[in-house]
């Protein structure tokens, strides 16, 4: 099992930057693909981005395509989000959550994909 653990979230302006970070604890790290996903109040939870254990691939959904990417050291056990060009639609809480398989990008933004989620940090963006 792995332990997730979301920060870096808060109150930024539009057309600002945030970047979130995702400590993992538990089994090893390098071994689990990590994404991100989002839930807006009143929305469903959407998928963000997702990189292999490796780091060498990375999808990105296209709301956010441009503006946000993902990284990872796995010295450190820690996937980043980093995130620029924020608009009031990004505010969402957001969650990091872990998968021990890699696939395509139609099967790896599926929330089924993932067995592992962090509480999620929150982000406000306002105009």
């Amino acid at each position: 099992q792995v332990q997730l653990v979301e920060s870096g979230g808060g109150l930024v302006q539009a057309g600002g930057s945030l970047r979130l970070s995702c400590a993992a604890s538990g089994r090893t790290f390098s071994n689990y693909a990590i994404a991100w996903f989002r839930q807006a109040p009143g929305k469903e939870r959407e998928f963000v981005a997702a990189i292999s254990s490796s780091g060498g691939t990375t999808y990105i959904a296209d709301a956010v395509k441009g503006r946000f990417t993902i990284s990872r050291h796995n010295a450190k056990n820690t996937v980043y989000l980093q995130m620029n060009s924020l608009e009031p639609e990004d505010t969402a809480v957001y969650y990091c959550t872990a998968a021990n398989t890699w696939g395509l990008a139609a099967t790896m933004c599926r929330q089924y994909k993932y067995a592992y989620w962090g509480q999620g940090t929150h982000v406000t963006v306002s105009s």
